[in-house]
């Protein structure tokens, strides 16, 4: 029977050997888990005065506390911020990773290594997110060019300015001042706005607005009224914080513009003239220039016009039990019974934790506590095989004194 224990005693520290190899190899694996091996004491009955029997392999058990974050410059390298994992999908094989080394396949799609798509919630136009979770996709179409309508206007008019000549767009002596802004058609070909300020009264100016040199304003412009305290009181004899101007068709060739003003931030204070902001909501086309993941999974399109559109949000997925994980292959695990249902959403909700974008999620293996179970396995190794040789020793004596 010694022989037995001790050999139950060999294969138990070689299976830890066995584990430890595997977590020291694995080191510097990204989203790596480490594992250890947990036993049991062998026993043959229960009575208070039985023997065991040796050792056994209980079970072999990953710890799932987080690494350390090593960061990259690629947006598509993405690490957990808490205990959620990346869904991956191919095939309808369904993994779970802690390994966020992405990357985009010919069609857009985001996939890992392996040719698993991770999941998320994709766009469905306009800045809106599908209600549930599919393959995430980044397009690389161009950004279609989109045509001014609002501008925002935020200017103070100097009430201290005499009043001048009438007004002629060729003549600055005869307007007070000028703003001009770049606006956009519907083909995404620029045109510039000017416009004109002539003092008519003491608190009365008059707007001329011209679209690359064609005055687009109504006849002999449109009216500002003033209160004595400069702030706008009336447009075109009615009180208004916006004036529409009337319908043209630009030069550029593009479809038939009107262009809303937003004038309620106009101001005619005793002071020079200012513009405080022009801010207007068309552009021209533009090209995918990168992309970038925010701490909450939405995935960003950056394009060459200067605008951002929404192309997805990434999801993560938790489980009530991680120790019911099923690994399969890799750093991926696959949902069991004894795992609980996958329970998906958004990052930042619940336990799933957050997103953090240009960092990887290194492996958690603590190389000088494996070294030191190591040697504590070695030892052990050296215990039991020392246990089979004196067994040995004994029986040859054994043996010998019965001839």
């Amino acid at each position: 029977m010694t022989f037995e224990i001790a050999i139950s005693g060999l294969n138990a520290a070689s299976k830890q050997l066995e584990v430890i190899s595997n977590n020291i190899a694995n080191n510097t694996t990204t989203g790596f888990k480490s594992s250890r091996a947990e036993f049991h004491d062998v026993y043959a009955a229960t009575t208070k005065h039985a023997t065991g029997q040796g050792v056994g392999v209980s079970d072999i058990r990953q710890t799932f506390t987080p690494g350390n974050y090593t960061d990259t410059v690629k947006a598509l390298d993405l690490s957990v911020t808490g205990t959620g994992f990346f869904k991956v999908v191919k095939e309808g094989e369904v993994n779970y990773t802690r390994n966020g080394t992405f990357q985009l396949d010919r069609e857009g799609f985001i996939v890992n290594a392996t040719g698993h798509a991770l999941n998320g919630y994709p766009a469905v136009g306009d800045g809106f997110l599908a209600p549930t979770v599919g393959k995430l996709q980044v397009d690389p179409a161009d950004l279609s060019p989109n045509a001014t309508e609002i501008i925002e206007l935020g200017l103070n008019l100097d009430a201290t300015l005499e009043v001048l000549p009438p007004f002629d767009p060729n003549d600055p002596e005869t307007y007070n001042s000028t703003a001009a802004t770049t606006i956009y058609d519907s083909l995404g070909s620029p045109n510039t706005l000017a416009m004109y300020y002539h003092k008519d009264t003491p608190n009365t100016w008059s707007m001329y607005s011209f679209v690359d040199g064609v005055e687009v304003n109504q006849p002999g412009g449109d009216e500002l009224v003033f209160t004595t305290e400069g702030d706008l009181a009336a447009v075109n004899g009615a009180p208004a914080l916006s004036l529409t101007l009337p319908t043209f068709t630009p030069a550029t060739g593009g479809s038939p513009m009107s262009l809303e003003l937003s004038i309620e931030n106009l101001t005619q204070y005793n002071g020079n003239f200012g513009i405080n902001q022009i801010v207007q909501d068309g552009y021209t086309n533009g090209r995918l220039n990168d992309i970038k993941i925010e701490d909450d999974g939405t995935i960003m399109g950056l394009y060459s016009n200067g605008q951002t559109e929404t192309m997805g949000q990434v999801a993560l997925t938790n489980f009530s039990n991680l120790d019911g994980l099923a690994q399969v292959y890799g750093t991926s695990w696959r949902e069991t019974y004894a795992s609980g249902a996958a329970l998906t959403g958004k990052p930042g909700t619940a336990s799933l934790g957050g997103i953090r974008s240009g960092a990887l999620e290194d492996s958690n293996v603590d190389i000088t506590s494996e070294l030191v179970a190591m040697i504590t396995a070695q030892r052990s190794f050296q215990a039991n095989a020392q246990v089979i040789t004196t067994a040995d020793t004994i029986n040859q004596t054994v043996i010998s004194m019965r001839r």
